[in-house]
């Protein structure tokens, strides 16, 4: 069975634990930062900067967990753990993740 875009149970937690006002405005700023924190990893690679890049992987696998966005979370894991890629092809994958993820953590957000 292929890993859930979103985990229901992770964001209604999140939900319940913070409230569905604070999760909107938590999913609006990640939709909004997610942009920047892809530019900061492109930027890593390109510098050729691994531990720069690892940081900025962790970033995002962190702020993914914690809304349970797990294909992103899953991807951002394995760049930060897999150092520097040869080529921008895992960036470009995981910046398709995390549109799908923040297309999805929107709708749920914003109902």
């Amino acid at each position: 069975m292929s890993t859930p875009v979103i985990d229901l149970s992770t964001f209604t937690e999140l939900q319940d634990n913070t409230g569905a006002d604070f999760v909107i405005e938590l999913v609006d700023t990640f939709a909004a930062e997610a942009p920047g924190m892809l530019a900061e990893l492109r930027a890593a690679w390109a510098a050729g900067s691994a531990d720069r890049f690892r940081r900025a992987a962790h970033s995002m696998k962190t702020n993914a967990m914690s809304f349970g966005a797990l294909r992103l979370g899953e991807a951002a894991r394995a760049l930060e753990l897999g150092g520097l890629p040869a080529d921008a092809a895992a960036i470009d994958a995981l910046a398709s993740c995390c549109a799908e993820a923040t297309a999805a953590l929107q709708a749920l957000a914003h109902g």
